[in-house]
């Protein structure tokens, strides 16, 4: 079978709309042990374009897989499903996540003393006049022009009328390692904010002048008011060394001051990526990344949904190695990573879990598809890898 005719029935699969006799077919084309990885590409794709484009969320996916499972009980096709979702440990390792390891390594906890916490919202507001405010679960905040309940900051739409000359006053949001936040700002415009980030902004943009933004490090999704609301202004955010110009429309900046690169990744609409005299221009599951010792653009084709899981309270992990995946969960768990063999750090792994699961949990899950020893020692809030 080829490809078109195999992600044809794996779909199919998935929807619970394959018959007998394609079961068998998908079920022979599953013994060759080098097809499981392709199957599960297919389904992680399926699965991460659904979540991206919200046709179901987590618990109803959760309830389609319980369902197939418990059908296996009853029907004698469903003996062919089950055989499927435990190939596609995808979608059967700690309730839906997914996780493949390509260079299989055993992980063993030596020892855990305190319990690392699991991220979430939280963040440091600064004023213009230097005060700052704590935000999170049960801080409610009331200003002038801004509220927030603890899990979001929403700024009062301005007037599409005000043609205000006045000098701009700026805010900074600040998430710490361990949280995430949501900020609307004043022309409505919706940015997500990851862990260990920080966003310089307007209180208010002045109408008909272009609105700009900062993300002074760290990682944001942005969903961008559109320019036909606001006098035809358009809309750029600043990083150190790029500036995204946007006409409206819904992308991805990762920024962190110890990666390599920036990277720019486009879900919706149009915008231009300039470092210097370079320009280029993105198209939908585009991604633009530049280096921070470089004034090159280098542009790639990827799936948006997978760089922007992360809204969706997932991790998302292509091939990535185990030193750049310790990286990013150490933003979300507040932890420090130590490897003692830096060999350990190549260590490649393909998988998709959720923001919500224990550190502990996470590991376990490496554990569980694992074969060749790793040790994981955890003292406080330091992970060392042996």
């Amino acid at each position: 079978m080829n490809n078109k005719e195999i992600h044809k029935l794996v779909t199919k699969f998935l929807n619970q709309e394959a018959s007998h006799s394609e079961l068998e077919q998908l079920d022979i084309w599953l013994k060759d042990t080098k097809n499981i990885a392709v199957f599960n590409q297919f389904v992680r794709t399926q699965y991460l374009t659904t979540l991206c484009m919200g046709e179901y969320n987590l618990n109803k996916a959760k309830e389609l897989i319980n369902d197939t499972i418990k059908k296996s009980e009853r029907k004698r096709k469903a003996i062919i499903f089950k055989k499927f979702t435990i190939a596609a440990s995808v979608l059967l390792i700690a309730g839906l996540s997914i996780f493949q390891l390509t260079d299989k390594k055993k992980v063993t906890i030596v020892e855990s003393t305190s319990e690392i916490e699991i991220g979430s919202n939280k963040a440091i507001l600064t004023l213009e006049n230097g005060n700052q405010v704590a935000l999170g679960k049960g801080e409610n905040y009331q200003a002038d022009n801004a509220s927030s309940n603890g899990e979001e900051l929403v700024y009062d739409p301005q007037s599409k009328n005000d043609i205000s000359k006045e000098e701009l006053l700026f805010n900074y949001l600040t998430i710490p390692k361990g949280g995430q936040f949501f900020v609307q700002l004043s022309d409505g415009t919706k940015v997500w904010l990851n862990s260990d980030s920080k966003l310089k902004y307007p209180t208010k943009f002045i109408a008909g002048e272009t609105r700009s933004i900062e993300l002074m490090y760290g990682e944001a999704y942005l969903k961008v008011s559109p320019s036909s609301a606001h006098h035809g202004a358009s809309f750029n955010i600043r990083t150190k060394t790029q500036e995204v110009n946007v006409l409206g429309t819904e992308f991805n900046v990762k920024a962190y001051n110890d990666d390599d690169e920036i990277s720019t990744t486009l879900v919706e609409g149009k915008i231009l990526v300039q470092t210097g005299d370079t320009k280029k221009i993105l198209r939908p599951n585009q991604q633009a990344k530049i280096s921070h010792d470089s004034k090159l653009i280098r542009v790639e084709e990827i799936d948006a949904a997978h760089e922007i899981s992360w809204i969706n309270g997932m991790f998302a992990f292509n091939e990535e190695s185990l030193g750049e995946m310790m990286k990013i969960l150490s933003r979300w768990y507040n932890v420090e990573v130590i490897f003692e063999s830096a060999e350990r750090k190549n260590f490649i792994f393909t998988g998709v879990l959720e923001r919500t699961k224990s550190f502990v949990d996470i590991l376990e899950l490496i554990e569980a598809t694992s074969d060749e020893e790793v040790q994981f020692e955890i003292k406080e809030n330091t992970i060392i890898i042996k």
